[in-house]
């Protein structure tokens, strides 16, 4: 992992989330536990209604801390109920930590690859409905990172389905609170995502 990352994560403080957080968080870590004793792939399905924002950052953080536990089975992946883009800003906030982001295809819906290696195993981010081909079809958690996807994506198949909400940074878009903001969801989500896989054994 790029040491600028290793550091970031190291510095996040999971001792002081809320009571309240931390028990959404348990059914995230049980999902995870189980899979593992099982030895099976561990497929986490972010889900928010854009695919733009809040998924796409609970996806890279879920993959990079996965690999800073040394989590080798873990496969991490966002859709929306709808597609649109990624938000330009989510892209900023990752590249301002260290990440390796090239855009490869220049669409209303870009294509990013991002790294956060030393080798050059990159993700690949892209907006997309939960069901897209790109995303697992079977045994994987739909993890509804926005409690509109989670009213309005009611039946998701072959799926365990875990609440877990994120206030929407778009709330800042256009502000000059619009960089401050989004890098404090992402700290929050990573943070968060720290304290899941620090608990699984």
């Amino acid at each position: 992992m790029k040491k600028s990352i290793a550091e970031f994560i190291s510095t996040l403080e999971i001792d002081k989330l809320s009571p309240e957080r931390i028990e959404k968080l348990v059914p995230l870590i049980n999902f995870i536990q189980t899979k593992k004793d099982a030895n099976e792939s561990i497929r986490l399905n972010f889900i928010c209604t854009h695919n733009s924002r809040r998924s796409h950052m609970c996806q890279v953080w879920a993959k990079a801390i996965a690999e800073y536990y040394d989590l080798k089975k873990v496969k991490s992946y966002s859709g929306g109920t709808e597609s649109t883009a990624v938000y330009p800003m989510v892209i900023a906030t990752f590249e301002s930590l260290g990440f390796e982001i090239t855009k490869i295809a220049n669409y209303t819906n870009p294509t990013y690859k991002l790294n956060f290696t030393e080798e050059h195993c990159p993700m690949t981010l892209f907006s997309k409905r939960h069901n897209d081909r790109y995303n697992p079809r079977k045994d994987f958690a739909a993890v509804m990172t926005c409690t509109d996807a989670d009213n309005n994506c009611p039946i998701i198949p072959n799926a365990e389905r875990i609440s877990l909400p994120y206030i929407d940074p778009k709330i800042s878009d256009g502000t000059p609170d619009e960089s401050v903001v989004y890098a404090d969801r992402s700290t929050q989500i990573a943070t968060e995502m720290k304290y899941v896989f620090s608990q699984i054994k």
